[in-house]
């Protein structure tokens, strides 16, 4: 209850996109002196500019900056570890739940390593904390590629409970991104069979971004 009171004194952003930084600049403004961290310089009030590993403390939280360019050229994900706590890892339009961002200003082979190499590596308890409510959109296009996933109905079915309750998808964790959401399983053979691409999970991951760009489900 005291949430409240705390004082504001890092803002984390992920990437240039108003809708995730449009309020910057007037933070900035009414609080002086706030660090903002980013990848990109395109953010506005950007006073910290990050790379990828770069670690850093918000009190006793340790933020480990993760580089996932392809939605944007500079978007940066956060992993926040604090003692006692289960990690969280804040991935703004990289990683939805049941998603993925559109390849904006990148390529299949970035959101590859983003999802796989990068965000696929954290602890499978990592909680995921994206930056947009899309669950049912997302999901409805992963029924769309495995209809017989049986981790994905139950997935369905729960976030479609908690919207009629008007209660946020989010967080979900990363084995449960793993079990459902097909850009984090273009290694599994219903996912490649979708896609006819066969066993080359850059060439799924670009195929699936289209296909789901063009999704009308």
């Amino acid at each position: 209850k005291q949430w409240y009171q705390r004082r504001v004194r890092e803002v984390l952003t992920t990437h240039h996109h108003h809708d995730h930084a449009g309020g910057n600049a007037e933070l900035s403004s009414l609080k002086p002196g706030l660090t903002f961290y980013g990848g990109d310089d395109r953010i506005p009030a950007l006073n910290k500019r990050v790379t990828h590993n770069e670690v850093f403390n918000i009190g006793s939280l340790k933020v480990t900056c993760l580089e996932t360019p392809c939605h944007t050229t500079g978007h940066i994900c956060y992993l926040v570890e604090g003692e006692g706590d289960r990690p969280a890892v804040f991935t703004g339009d990289t990683l939805f739940t049941g998603g993925c961002g559109r390849f904006y200003e990148g390529t299949a082979p970035q959101m590859h390593r983003a999802l796989i190499d990068i965000l696929g590596s954290l602890p499978d308890e990592t909680l995921v904390y994206c930056g947009h409510e899309y669950a049912l959109q997302n999901l409805r296009f992963a029924l769309h590629v495995e209809p017989g996933n049986v981790a994905l109905q139950a997935m369905v079915a729960e976030c479609e409970g908690k919207r009629e309750r008007c209660e946020p998808t989010v967080p979900t964790t990363i084995a449960q991104e793993k079990s459902y959401n097909p850009f984090m399983r273009v290694g599994e053979p219903g996912v490649q069979e979708f896609t006819a691409c066969g066993s080359d999970t850059i060439e799924v991951m670009r195929v699936l971004r289209e296909r789901k760009d063009n999704f009308k489900g």
